[in-house]
């Protein structure tokens, strides 16, 4: 499946990275370009570059990031034609059937391509998937995917209706995968197609539950046991590399110089406001000393003159509380913070998603037993 050189060649299947959420496939054509919001970059000037390369554009807009496709970003990035299943449904689809490497497989509904990939992956070249596709458009838009993906000598294409017309083998398959509208109609179908002498699985997807019912029903009267259904459901998580937590002794040494800097700045607006109130005191009883010597006609004693210096007893307050927040800051300023130890390495934080990916489709398995043969 796809190329496995370490460098993109001319006609690759390319994925590109555009984004999280902006992921699409390129055929490496050169002469062509490829055009986006994130920049304009030529076919050609993608020959030869690693995979996994960083790419950045002619027009200096951006860059995108050319990956060797795998079945996991081609479900991510391929043409939808149909409802495709995703990562989390494939995955458990194929571990249910027990599909290995070399094992034989059919699969009922070819849709878009995704289930096909990662099954073709899992059974490599010693394996075989048969795959049934009633819609002759998507047949043939599916037959030109795998073989430019190089699948043609395991992956058997057909286009076929198996729910009327059953399936081209007989007694054959390890595991059989029902992607249909009416899963029940090719229940018969697919027990003919299965092995008998070992125990074989089957899968149904059905997105309603009346389908599963229907089918549940179907499965029994087929001879299948242990039949049983799952929902499968996803919630991402964002996993980042954040800052390291500050150090116990250095959080609590900043909140020290926090607190000592309020109150520093508190015990300076009160020596303010005092002295202020000093002042406007002072201006009056001088006022007031005025006037009545102008009444009395004696000149007021001024500051000049010689005589006992008298000071306020507000002057002397203020002078007290600006003494002690010189003290309050200087005691702050002076005091050794706490040792400080090296910053640990930045650590992974991981933060669920608050809601949980919705529904997709009931998954529906069953087993049929060997046939026992009585001597």
């Amino acid at each position: 499946m796809w190329s496995a050189a370490p460098t993109v060649a001319d006609r690759d299947v390319v994925i590109l990275w555009l984004t999280r959420d902006l992921i699409q496939p390129l055929v490496v054509t050169p002469g062509k370009e490829f055009n986006s919001k994130f920049g304009v970059y030529r076919h050609q000037d993608l020959v030869g570059i690693p995979y996994g390369s960083k790419i950045r554009s002619r027009n200096g807009k951006g860059f995108i990031h050319v990956l060797r496709p795998t079945p996991e970003l081609w479900t991510l990035a391929l043409p939808h034609r149909t409802q495709i299943l995703y990562l989390a449904d494939i995955a458990f689809i194929i571990s249910w059937l027990n599909i290995k490497p070399g094992s034989r497989v059919i699969e009922a509904g070819t849709g878009s391509g995704s289930f096909s990939h990662s099954v073709a992956r899992t059974i490599g070249s010693s394996g075989h998937l048969w795959s049934y596709e009633f819609h002759e458009t998507r047949v043939n838009k599916a037959r030109e995917e795998f073989s430019r993906h190089g699948m043609d000598a395991f992956v058997t294409l057909t286009h076929r209706n198996v729910c009327k017309d059953g399936f081209t083998v007989t007694g054959a398959a390890d595991a059989v995968f029902l992607d249909l509208p009416a899963p029940w109609e090719a229940a018969a179908h697919a027990r003919q197609a299965l092995r008998k002498d070992r125990t074989t699985r089957i899968c149904c997807f059905s997105p309603c539950m009346e389908q599963v019912l229907r089918t549940v029903s179907a499965l029994n009267d087929a001879g299948f046991t242990e039949i049983t259904m799952y929902e499968t459901l996803l919630r991402p998580h964002q996993v980042d590399a954040g800052a390291p937590l500050a150090p116990v002794g250095e959080v609590s040494a900043r909140l020290k110089q926090a607190e000592a800097r309020r109150e520093e700045k508190r015990l300076r607006q009160i020596a303010n406001s005092r002295a202020a109130r000093g002042a406007a005191g002072k201006r009056k009883r001088e006022a007031a000393e005025a006037e009545a010597a102008d009444v009395m006609g004696k000149k007021p004693k001024t500051d000049d003159e010689d005589g006992p210096l008298v000071v306020a007893e507000a002057d002397v307050e203020a002078a007290a509380a600006g003494g002690e927040a010189g003290e309050t800051a200087g005691a702050a300023g002076c005091q050794p913070a706490d040792p400080v130890s090296a910053p640990p390495a930045r650590s992974s934080v991981s933060k669920a998603f608050p809601e949980v990916r919705g529904h997709t489709s009931y998954l529906t398995f069953a087993c049929l037993l060997p046939a026992v043969h009585t001597g």
